[in-house]
């Protein structure tokens, strides 16, 4: 406010009484400021400054690490890695192969301590808390010498009241951040029978058999995946904050949603109130609607109790903007503030936003089992999107910039719906700020990622509990989200993963317990929680699972994930074709990420199928993934020519893969109403099933995506039998019409067969065209130099396209593709044009190390046809001339069209 002020002075201060109130200005302000906190406005003092680190003193990594000893500066919020990072005492944990070496600080005890004085107008505040909005995990926090709290719970906010251990100068604050794996190995290891974990360390910090991780409420990703490094670290990862207040504290404003339809919105705007002392307080709600028109919603005068506070203020909107998922309306937001009054003085305010809208969980009984479907003001959604797993091994460095550029990716690529999944953490509120804004559904896990946990246990539940409630009355007033899950994965392993079966046999009564414990937390707490607090927004216990039916992962009910393709036994992808499931909520085919990210991590001659480096980020099958990898880049390709070769050529079978799936999926609407492939982001650059990369980069999946979920599009879906099934899909509200095109043609470009066929699409539908053999498309054609082409031009939408090919690629008579490229400048940006001589299947465009996005690649060129990309970049056109890097399958095949597959 003051910077403000005073670069608006120099404009004004020509006039001596100008000159004058501008320096009565600063008394002013601080006199108003003064006069609002003795008012009894709450203070709030964010404590990240001055913060040191240390390796806690008589740590047994303290002789192997002497290094760590001295107090070093660190960031709060932050974590024990990117500190030591920071103060150069390791290396960058994301390069080269350092993850083995960096084992030893999951294993340590580490002290954090900062000092801070008192806000002045907090010095005599009645109430003065201390409040911990992230801890990981294991945290004894002390204040001036006395202990506070024990924390165990890293998803917990832990409130501490202080107002009488406070001074008015050099407080201390001291945060010992205990070893997860020290602390809980003893009881782990003395349990005659384990739980299941998820994966077990390579690197000895703790026995394989004796799993720690699904013992801690910490992040499960921590303890390493097969997509992202283990690094079992420690932290403030959350802010610390002193707030004090006088008369009373607004602890949380949900605006619950009892009834929203285009006439009315019922909203109660339950406000949770701490008193301090009983007392007649006004309250006043203020509601400010999309457009910017601001009123009053809710007037009401209560009489408070000492304490805590529960107040209902009703509020109608008539004829309400309502949100709606994107592709389906407009993302319209009302904010409201809540004032608490004490005669004219204000002595409390909030403020939180909300999309009104209606949304409900269908589970609708038929001959087959029951559906799984979500319905957003009455339009039944076709859920198309993503996992998304966590942004960074170490959250607090996830900047809002990071996460916008990967949700604005998925709504680019026509998605309407992330799955949040539940082995990583809850994410932040500008994650969900952002669903919101782009108009993304959540679906959000509680974080349980797998295996087993011992909700057998009291103490742990009720943890749990804690946290759940935490954690929902923290999201609830977000209109994405539109699902509360258990957990991932935890029923079907206790099923069918053989843990269950195992245990039973081991130790029958102890598995009884484990299996009632698990009932208790995810079929009935859990439930009971989401019910309180949740605002209307449905729970299901586990992903995938039919709500703890006894059958779960079936197709015929429930949501489903899928993993006999890329998993065991490692089927083609044309397998997918085979499955239909109500709701596909995981399913996933592997890829590295583009070269200029794998060059960040790994030099050139450290690259290759099986060197160190590159098995130290390829983490399916502890490094040997490039195996699975290259098999499915075998079914289609043929041996890669080197390294490169096998990069882009695994990210042209992951696109294909994924999109035979997804349009599988979508033509199988109404019976299946969801696709949401594994997975979204990365952890860090390495192999992985995402779309995006780290860094935000593209892989072709992720342009594939954008056009197999466009809303009108076409399907043409050949399986292993030879016969291609035709679907038009529109996920429009309204009726679509347009053309549909068949051309049978030589690789060449040879037109062997053309047809074109107007077309109806009714609304909100997937409508089967036609099935054709082979033969009905070929007639006497060589498959191995012919494809069919649909083409599917609707009217106000991009056109789209599937091509169809009759034998592998690696069976094809590809010859060169001819390709020419131009570019030229074109306004602000430039405009690459290609064209083909040739079909050219999988052209991937390339900049080496320039910066350059494009508006499209992973594409396939017709023969001579061309195509206009925008490119956006700093660079000079020269540069990207230069730079300018375009292949084509012809280029990474070398064909025998009568042989399956080929030498290197």
């Amino acid at each position: 406010m003051d910077r403000q002020i005073l670069e608006g002075v120099p404009t004004m201060s020509a006039h001596p009484l100008l000159r004058a109130l501008a320096r009565l200005l600063p008394v002013f302000v601080l006199a108003f400021t003064a006069g609002v906190a003795r008012a009894g406005v709450p203070d709030r003092l964010v404590i990240d400054k001055g913060w040191t680190f240390r390796l806690a003193p008589g740590n047994a990594q303290l002789g192997a690490h002497p290094e760590a000893a001295p107090w070093r500066p660190a960031a709060v919020p932050g974590t024990v890695h990117t500190d030591l990072f920071a103060n150069k005492l390791i290396p960058d944990p994301y390069v080269g192969a350092a993850e083995a070496g960096l084992q030893w600080i999951g294993l340590a005890d580490w002290e954090y301590r900062t000092r801070f004085d008192m806000p002045r107008a907090a010095l005599n505040s009645a109430r003065s808390d201390l409040v911990f909005e992230g801890l990981d995990t294991y945290a004894e926090v002390w204040l001036n010498g006395d202990k506070v709290l024990d924390a165990d719970n890293a998803f917990r906010t832990w409130r501490v009241p202080v107002q009488r251990k406070l001074r008015a100068k050099d407080n201390e604050l001291r945060i010992v951040l205990r070893s997860p794996i020290a602390r809980l190995l003893p009881q782990v290891q003395a349990m005659p029978h384990k739980l299941a974990g998820n994966y077990p360390s390579p690197y000895g910090d703790e026995p394989k058999d004796a799993m720690t991780g699904n013992f801690a409420r910490k992040p499960g990703y921590h303890y390493g995946w097969d997509w992202g490094p283990r690094y079992v670290t420690a932290g403030i990862w959350k802010p610390v904050v002193l707030q004090s207040w006088d008369a009373l504290r607004i602890d949380d404003l949900q605006l619950r949603q009892d009834h929203v339809d285009a006439a009315r919105a019922d909203i109660a705007a339950v406000a949770s109130l701490d008193a301090v002392r009983a007392g007649q307080f006004e309250l006043r709600l203020w509601q400010t609607a999309p457009d910017g028109k601001r009123s009053l919603a809710a007037q009401r005068r209560v009489v408070l109790h000492a304490g805590a506070n529960r107040i209902e203020l009703p509020v109608q909107v008539d004829r309400p903007q309502r949100w709606f998922p994107t592709g389906y309306g407009a993302q319209a937001l009302y904010r409201y503030q809540l004032e608490a009054l004490d005669g004219k003085a204000v002595v409390a305010s909030t403020s939180t936003r909300t999309g009104l809208r209606s949304v409900t969980l269908r589970r609708d009984r038929d001959d087959k089992g029951s559906s799984f479907y979500f319905v957003v003001n009455g339009i039944p959604v076709f859920a198309k999107g993503a996992n998304s797993i966590p942004f960074d091994m170490f959250q607090p460095r996830v900047t809002k910039a990071q996460l916008r550029r990967v949700l604005q990716s998925a709504r680019d690529a026509n998605m309407n719906f992330v799955r949040s999944w539940g082995g990583g953490y809850y994410e932040s509120d500008d994650f969900f700020d952002l669903a919101d804004e782009l108009g993304l559904l959540v679906w959000q896990d509680f974080m349980f990622g797998g295996g087993m946990q011992p909700a057998y246990d009291d103490a742990f539940r009720a943890s749990v509990i804690a946290e759940a409630r935490d954690q929902v009355r923290r999201l609830r007033n977000h209109p994405s989200i539109v699902l509360w899950c258990g957990n991932n994965e935890e029923e079907i392993a206790w099923k069918y993963w053989g843990h269950g079966k195992t245990l039973k046999e081991a130790d029958p009564g102890f598995a009884d317990k484990v299996w009632k414990g698990y009932v208790q937390l995810f079929g009935l707490e859990l439930r009971k929680v989401v019910a309180e607090e949740g605002g209307g927004i449905r729970y299901w216990a586990s992903s995938p699972g039919d709500d703890l039916a006894e059958v779960a992962n079936t197709p015929a009910s429930g949501d489903m994930h899928y993993w006999e393709v890329w998993g065991n036994p490692a089927h083609p992808p044309t397998k997918f074709l085979e499955v239909t499931p109500r709701f596909m909520s995981e399913y996933g085919l592997q890829a590295w990420p583009v070269q200029r990210t794998i060059d960040a991590f790994a030099r050139r001659d450290e690259q290759g199928m099986a060197t160190p480096v590159i098995e130290a980020h390829q983490k399916f099958q502890a490094g040997k993934g490039n195996e699975r990898l290259m098999k499915y880049v075998n079914y289609e390709f043929g041996e890669p020519k080197d390294f490169a070769g096998f990069v882009y050529l695994g990210q042209a079978a992951q696109a294909e893969g994924i999109e035979l799936a997804a349009l599988h999926h979508r033509a199988s609407r109404p019976f299946t109403m969801g696709s949401l492939y594994w997975q979204l982001n990365d952890v860090w650059p390495g192999a992985s099933w995402s779309g995006i990369d780290w860094f935000g980069r593209w892989k072709a999946l992720q342009f594939h995506a954008r056009r197999f979920y466009a809303p009108v599009a076409v399907a043409a879906l050949r399986g292993a039998a030879g016969t291609t099934a035709l679907s038009l899909l529109n996920d429009r509200t309204r009726q679509v019409r347009g053309e549909l095109r068949l051309r049978v043609m030589a690789l060449d470009g040879k037109i062997l067969r053309d047809e074109r066929n107007a077309v109806e699409l009714a609304p909100l539908s997937a409508a089967k065209v036609a099935d054709y053999a082979d033969a009905e498309l070929l007639g006497n054609a060589d498959p191995a130099s012919t494809v069919a082409v649909f083409d599917l031009q609707a009217e106000g939408e991009p056109a789209s396209r599937r091509v169809v090919y009759f034998a592998a690629a690696k069976q094809m008579a590809w010859n060169p593709a001819g390709l020419r490229a131009e570019l030229r400048r074109d306004g602000d940006g430039y405009v690459l044009e290609i064209a083909a001589s040739r079909l050219a299947r999988a052209v991937w465009i390339g900049f080496g190390d320039l910066d350059a996005e494009l508006s499209d690649n992973a594409l396939t060129l017709l023969p001579g046809e061309s195509v206009t990309l925008r490119v956006a970049s700093a660079a000079t056109g020269e540069a990207l001339r230069a730079a300018l890097h375009i292949e084509s399958l012809a280029d990474a095949v070398q064909t025998n069209p009568s042989s399956i597959s080929r030498a290197p």
